[in-house]
């Protein structure tokens, strides 16, 4: 008789796999900034496209079907409000943190469903958002509370 699994025990595989090959598939061509976010294990980097005029910020990632694992797109809003994000035509699953002027992160929404157009809505107000794989907030040890450090928060490390 052959025992179940947990599946915890065959998602990080395959996670881990999918993630792993998203590192390898080409960018778009875009213009690339630096991002860093302070965890509890350390200092995540990215490297983001700026989403911060309105036909960016309509567009955002739909229609791509790759990114690599150390890539995302950080929206800037400029004004902190709440916000609300869906994703119509957009076929990658992300992970959606929502991040307020100070660049601290207010809320994250895990693994939004590809082409789905439910609104998510940040719980707090916030100026900018940044988008991931989904998943990478997780692995990554991205929390509510952590410190982003970008250009567009004046909080560079000198």
């Amino acid at each position: 008789m052959m025992k179940h699994l947990p599946m915890r025990l065959f998602l990080r595989p395959v996670l881990s796999l999918f993630l792993l090959l998203a590192t390898v598939m080409p960018a778009a061509a875009q213009d690339m900034t630096a991002l860093s976010v302070e965890t509890a294990g350390g200092e995540r980097r990215f490297a983001v496209e700026v989403a911060d005029t309105p036909a960016t910020r309509r567009r955002g990632l739909m229609f791509r079907e790759a990114m690599p694992l150390d890539h995302g797109m950080l929206f800037n809003f400029e004004r902190n409000q709440h916000q609300s994000f869906w994703m119509k035509n957009t076929p990658l699953p992300l992970d959606i943190i929502f991040i307020d002027r100070r660049g601290i992160i207010v809320h994250i929404h895990h693994n939004a469903v590809p082409y789905d157009e439910t609104p998510i809505p940040s719980v707090r107000p916030a100026s900018a958002v940044l988008e991931v794989n989904g998943g990478v907030a997780r692995l990554s040890g991205i929390a509510m509370g952590n410190q982003v450090r970008h250009a567009i928060f004046g909080n560079l490390a000198e």
